[in-house]
């Protein structure tokens, strides 16, 4: 965590939480916690319980503790952004918030997401905040996931560029309401994208069938602006056919030659 670790002594856990809001802070871990106040673990975690049954405290990870504002009380926690990127800092991972948070942060807000999607290099168990879920995502190569950092009322925090959603909303399809609704959100999501950038994302990925599969969406969506120059650089690395839905029977499906897909889903866009 980045916050200075204070060795005054507070005469108890609701005085210290007083303190860190007065100074802007809303999270703390349970090692700064036992400096500040000075008493055992156990007299921590009685003293956290009794917070937390007053929704004045909540933990989505042991020993790491979120500050519940008055006006949050009846959600039971703060918004996710708020305490995310300590979160991942208590954790030592690197990570982007990425998914449907990442496109309603761009403005692709069709529909919101009903659980706060975050993509880090190795496992995470998922975890809630009052009323919010967090869910984790594991990725292979995640340091070639371009990302930008965007302001939250607490500070900042890490999310993947417009480009780099549009992808891993492909990859993770069924995590993001499977097709038709990756179509959908990429009706809104799509002015945020630039077409340059968005083939450059499509060179890293190390599977492309991703990146065919997220152009068919783009013709669906009628965004050639953006699928025309992914076309043209799809088309040099010789794609196999795919099937569009992995996992489902194509039957009779007809083919779609500029993708190299087997269309074995109807797709409609919610405008």
């Amino acid at each position: 965590m980045n916050a200075k670790r204070s060795s005054r002594r507070y005469s108890g856990l609701s005085k210290y939480l007083d303190s860190l809001q007065e100074r802007g802070r809303y999270v703390f871990d349970r090692s700064e916690a036992l400096t500040a106040l000075g008493v055992s673990e156990e007299a921590l975690q009685t003293a956290a319980r009794r917070l937390a049954a007053k929704r004045r405290l909540v933990s989505p990870r042991r020993g790491f503790y979120v500050i519940v504002p008055l006006e949050y009380r009846v959600a039971g926690a703060p918004p996710p952004d708020w305490f995310i990127d300590d979160l991942m800092t208590f954790h030592g991972r690197p990570y982007y918030v990425g998914l449907l948070s990442a496109a309603a942060l761009h403005g692709a807000a069709h529909q919101q997401p009903q659980e706060f999607q975050v993509v880090t290099d190795a496992p995470l168990r998922p975890t809630t905040a009052g009323r919010a879920r967090l869910r984790f995502f594991t990725k292979r190569h995640f340091e070639q996931t371009p990302t930008i950092r965007v302001k939250t009322e607490t500070g900042s925090m890490r999310i993947s560029t417009a480009e780099a959603t549009a992808l891993d909303l492909i990859r993770y399809a069924a995590s993001a309401g499977y097709l038709a609704n990756v179509a959908t959100v990429f009706a809104d999501l799509a002015e945020k994208i630039d077409p340059k950038r968005l083939v450059d994302v499509a060179k890293r990925d190390v599977e492309l069938s991703h990146v065919q599969r997220l152009g068919y969406l783009l013709d669906l969506a009628s965004e050639t602006r953006l699928a025309d120059p992914l076309a043209e650089w799809v088309a040099s690395q010789r794609p196999h056919p795919i099937l569009l839905r992995p996992g489902r029977a194509s039957g009779q499906a007809k083919r779609d030659e500029r993708w190299h897909l087997v269309i074995n889903e109807t797709i409609e866009i919610d405008r």
